[in-house]
């Protein structure tokens, strides 16, 4: 193998980075072990799931990475050259052979580690380790690094601060060669969305979340995340979205806001709850992360999580986030909004989400549904399919007919209504010229 050095000269003179490292075009989909299990991890339960993707079918979805969370270290690095070392008891066979296992599947596989002197686990960092600890992720056959944010030695406080301390582990990365995509997990801390699109594919947004639909927690203090001082934890579902709606603009292939790993099956939300969890991670093109525990689900679960449909809308080739046109309290508390979005072939997406205790009726305009493609959309008709709904063949995106102006809604309490609509005009000429 090339000296690192070497592989690092040639990395900048290709000038190849994060932004252009040919991954995440779309937002990735995988599995990680830390919501479910936490510490609790060993070869057995990342194996188990990486043979229930395959079981469940999951791949024919999207999800494709398997991901090894904190705590799979060693106590200590190897004392002669200061590399990584997995846990023997956890890991006998080691990382490689894991690797080699899950890419035997026709997986993908991913580890963790912290921008700092120790995870949050307590386990050893990657601070000042960036070359050797990237180059023995690159031999053991990693393609995917979350890289975390505890214990960073105060290396925070302004973005150009933030930038360099996980720039170093973009450059480690790049010069081993081996395409890994970089997942940047620093809470939102200074910025990212300023200050990292050019050195990862994704980049966490807010503090961490909690399997709960709108509880306040004052470990999850800031009200938004633009001059968040403290991102810190036990972050609600509904806090992360409002979090999630301004830094929209700044996402885009190859480059994603990350709004944290889904917790879909795990059991501290309603099923309404997860549907509403899961749509907006969609919509707002969020790496769509399973959490839970993919060996033993229900068929709720199953039916969130493979709604094909709703997975388009985050994989759509365009790569936009939706809008948030318009959000209004209502009297019962919480409040409803609209979230819209542009998508390849001149479709759209739209969205009704009701935060609030009650059951409410509201009329979408098309007036604000297509307030940025102005009045020629805003007049248009639209083919409209619920995607929450199936249609006769069994298929999700149930078609609610052909619809100008607007409809009125009903939604229910903690519910999420999404929509998917093509001009009318668009559909005719296609179906003119043979192409539907």
């Amino acid at each position: 193998m090339l000296a690192v050095a070497t592989l690092a000269a040639l990395a900048a003179l290709s000038g190849v980075n994060a932004y252009n490292n040919g991954l995440a075009l779309t937002p990735q989909m995988g599995w990680n072990t830390w919501n479910h299990f936490g510490c609790g991890i060993s070869e057995d339960t990342i194996l188990g799931a990486a043979k229930a993707i395959i079981a469940n079918n999951l791949t024919q979805f999207g999800y494709e990475y398997v991901l090894m969370d904190d705590c799979w270290h060693a106590p200590a690095r190897d004392n002669t050259t200061g590399a990584p070392v997995a846990d023997p008891e956890k890991f006998p066979n080691g990382i490689k052979d894991l690797a080699d296992k899950i890419h035997a599947l026709g997986l993908k596989f991913g580890i963790y580690s912290d921008a700092g002197t120790y995870t949050c686990g307590g386990r050893f960092g990657s601070l000042g380790y960036e070359e050797i600890d990237a180059q023995t992720y690159a031999e053991w056959g990693v393609d995917y690094l979350k890289y975390d944010n505890c214990f960073n030695e105060g290396l925070a406080g302004t973005p150009l601060i933030s930038h360099e301390r996980y720039a170093n582990m973009s450059r480690a990365l790049n010069a081993t060669g081996r395409p890994i995509l970089y997942s940047m997990c620093n809470w939102g801390e200074d910025g990212p969305w300023n200050f990292a699109v050019t050195i990862a594919n994704s980049w966490r947004i807010s503090g961490d979340i909690m399997d709960n639909f709108d509880r306040a927690d004052d470990r999850c203090p800031c009200t938004d995340m633009l001059d968040c001082k403290l991102p810190g934890f036990h972050c609600s579902v509904a806090k992360i979205i409002d979090f999630a709606a301004p830094v929209g603009q700044k996402a885009g292939p190859g480059r994603w806001n990350d709004l944290d790993m889904l917790e879909v099956g795990n059991g501290g939300m309603s099923f309404d709850e997860y549907v509403t969890h899961f749509s907006m991670w969609s919509l707002l093109k969020s790496p769509l992360i399973l959490g839970n525990d993919i060996t033993n689900m229900t068929n709720e679960t199953l039916t969130i999580i493979t709604n094909k449909a709703i997975i388009d809308i985050n994989q759509d080739a365009i790569g936009s986030p939706a809008n948030r046109m318009w959000k209004r309290s209502v009297n019962e508390g919480g409040d409803l909004s609209l979230w819209a979005g542009s998508l390849a072939n001149n479709s759209f997406v739209f969205a009704l989400l009701n935060t609030s205790p009650a059951e409410q009726t509201v009329y979408l305009d098309f007036v604000d549904v297509f307030f940025d493609q102005g009045k020629a959309y805003q007049t248009q008709a639209y083919d409209v399919s619920d995607l929450w709904q199936k249609d006769v063949a069994g298929n999700w995106g149930k078609s609610i007919g052909t619809i100008q102006g607007g409809f009125n809604v009903t939604i229910g309490s903690h519910q999420t209504k999404v929509w998917r609509a093509t001009p009318v005009q668009s559909a005719n000429a296609k179906r003119a010229y043979g192409e539907l």
